[in-house]
């Protein structure tokens, strides 16, 4: 049975119900198609360093993942932000801080680097 108090407590101290966004970074493949494992694991080292150095992580309203695969195996790393699903391809350090700077703070996709939206209908 669930430790509901422990589940609670956690959820607390993350933020979770005040995150804005998520965005889920696929790297650490166990089998790496989409990019070279260790490409993955610098733009996820760098995801990490960034959000927090912005204290945009726990109560800065930015939860991040790191996604084993997101099954889109081409032009990674590939992400996702969400609740707007949108996807980016070609996730470099450098793309990730144009995500960071004009998405997941600014609201507005970095275009040049989505190739999926979720559809609203």
């Amino acid at each position: 049975m669930a430790n509901l108090e422990a589940l609670k407590s956690t959820a607390e101290f993350r933020h979770i119900a005040a995150n804005r966004r998520h965005i889920f970074l696929c790297c650490d493949q166990t089998k790496p198609e989409c990019c070279q494992k260790e490409a993955g694991l610098a733009s996820w080292a760098f995801l990490k360093k960034r959000l927090d150095e912005l204290g945009l992580v726990d109560a800065g309203g930015v939860y991040r993942t790191k996604a084993n695969c997101l099954r889109v195996c081409h032009d990674g790393p590939i992400a996702v932000v969400y609740p707007e699903g949108t996807w980016y391809h070609s996730c470099t350090p450098d793309v990730l801080e144009r995500i960071i700077q004009e998405h997941l703070i600014g609201g507005n996709p970095v275009q040049e680097y989505v190739f999926a939206v979720k559809s609203l209908t």
